[in-house]
């Protein structure tokens, strides 16, 4: 009788959790340097959580070892890079300020702050129980990465311009309160992803998506915040907008 296949190397699961772990790190270390007033640090952190994040899921799969654990773990991960850290760095900038106009607005800023953290845990596990049901071409609201980014965009962008969170506080609550809504709404935005056709072919991309990167990778060593800040907002409207363009079409002329 054949010997059996000898069973895959379970170690090598450690890769894809490690890399989970790492973006896991950068949340929490942006949320000590927001404690800290280094916000610059702290946005920069949080993307890199971003870069982890995207990298952690496609190394899985490459390898083989994917896990329903991993999966879990990785939501755990994102809820503090994307939830907590955003929440607190966004609350340590200008949320904390809003008390400076009363006890009750005090109240308003930290309650904003929590609800974005809130949405964003509501996000994710809303996210986990629709996999393998929903599109994969489509996110269903804003996912907690993309809205993470815009928050961290809005305050080192408002840094680099040269403005306080102090003086832009009712902006700042506008943009947090926005940001957490978007990630429970129903709104549709594109994951970038192929439909089950295309699966095969996720890596193939036009030469014109080549150049496009490139463009992008360019703008972004010459000004990373405003081009993240552009990035990140074109991307958050992109699902309110094509919701009105879908009512607008499908309208019935009289």
């Amino acid at each position: 009788m054949d010997n059996p296949t000898p069973p895959r190397n379970k170690h090598i699961y450690l890769l894809p959790n490690l890399l989970t772990t790492c973006g896991m790190f950068a949340g929490f270390y942006a949320i000590l340097a927001a404690a800290n007033g280094q916000f610059e640090h702290a946005c920069v952190a949080v993307f890199v959580a971003a870069l982890f994040d995207g990298v952690d899921g496609r190394v899985a799969r490459l390898t083989g070892t994917s896990s329903e654990f991993g999966v879990q773990y990785d939501s755990l991960a994102d809820l503090v890079s994307f939830g907590v850290a955003p929440a607190l760095v966004m609350y340590h900038w200008a949320l904390v300020n809003m008390k400076l106009d009363g006890t009750m607005l005090g109240k308003i800023g930290w309650a904003a702050a929590f609800l974005y953290m809130a949405c964003a845990a509501l996000r994710l596990a809303r996210f986990n129980t629709q996999v393998g049901v929903v599109d994969k071409r489509w996110f269903i609201g804003l996912n907690s990465p993309s809205s993470a980014g815009m928050m961290m965009a809005f305050v080192w962008s408002m840094n680099e311009f040269g403005w306080s969170g102090e003086s832009l506080r009712y902006l700042a609550l506008a943009v947090t309160v926005g940001c957490g809504l978007l990630m429970v709404s129903r709104f549709k935005y594109t994951s970038f992803k192929g439909g089950p056709k295309e699966e095969a072919k996720n890596d193939r991309v036009p030469f014109w998506a080549l150049l496009l990167v490139v463009g992008v990778l360019v703008a972004l060593f010459i000004d990373p915040p405003r081009v993240l800040l552009l990035i990140a907002a074109s991307y958050a409207v992109s699902g309110p907008l094509m919701w009105l363009y879908s009512k607008i079409v499908r309208k019935p002329v009289a």
